[in-house]
């Protein structure tokens, strides 16, 4: 179940950054938002909604993974699994919330002409934006995932997983880490990183559950 949810992140992933290749880099204010949705809220629907698949999906896979390297080192990976439990709790309540609110909004403001509830709607929006252009959403997003796998990849130099799983954790984790530096290398490379780790452990735990 761990290694079918992994595989099944890992497309989702995939998916994902198809789609914002289509729709391009969201802006950094409301108004801007309104101005850029035109034509593309069918596509960060179904990022949202892939986005929370994916982010419950990340509890088998972590509840596998501490299954498969408990006896390797129980109490790191009794912290990874917090934080990886952590992400998804934060990812849920403030990325994606905010997100699906900036849509909600939008859709109400294109569908009145009133000026002054059209206002309102923008400054609503200016608010969620501002959360998600914030430092701290980085930390919910990005850094707490990230710590999460890099004790993973500690654990997995061990044993059990081969070490290019292990290191691809530990880039994964680096990487999310500095993109506190907002260094789009950093996001783009965590998210790669990420994403090909999460085929490999995958693969790996359904291979360990035929074992």
């Amino acid at each position: 179940m761990g290694g079918g949810a992994a595989l099944v992140v890992a497309v989702g992933y995939v998916i994902i950054t198809v789609l914002y290749a289509r729709v391009g880099v969201p802006p950094d204010s409301g108004d801007a938002w309104f101005k850029y949705l035109p034509g593309k809220t069918t596509a960060w629907w179904a990022i949202l909604v892939i986005s929370v698949f994916t982010d419950f999906l990340y509890i088998p896979v972590a509840f596998a993974l501490y299954l498969a390297l408990r006896e390797l080192n129980r109490n790191l990976m009794l912290l990874a699994t917090v934080f990886v439990g952590l992400f998804v709790v934060l990812d849920l309540a403030v990325t994606w919330s905010h997100y699906a609110s900036v849509l909600l909004l939008y859709r109400n403001y294109v569908s009145i002409a009133d000026d002054a509830h059209r206002a309102s709607y923008i400054a609503a929006a200016k608010y969620a934006s501002a959360i998600l252009r914030s430092p701290l959403e980085v930390v919910y997003a990005i850094v707490t995932l990230s710590l999460g796998i890099l004790f993973i990849g500690f654990v997995m130099l061990g044993g059990t997983f081969s070490k290019i799983t292990a290191y691809l954790a530990l880039g994964t984790g680096v990487l999310g880490i500095l993109s506190l530096t907002s260094f789009s290398f950093a996001i783009i490379g965590n998210a790669v990183l990420a994403t090909v780790w999460l085929f490999f452990v995958g693969s790996k735990l359904c291979r360990l559950s035929q074992e």
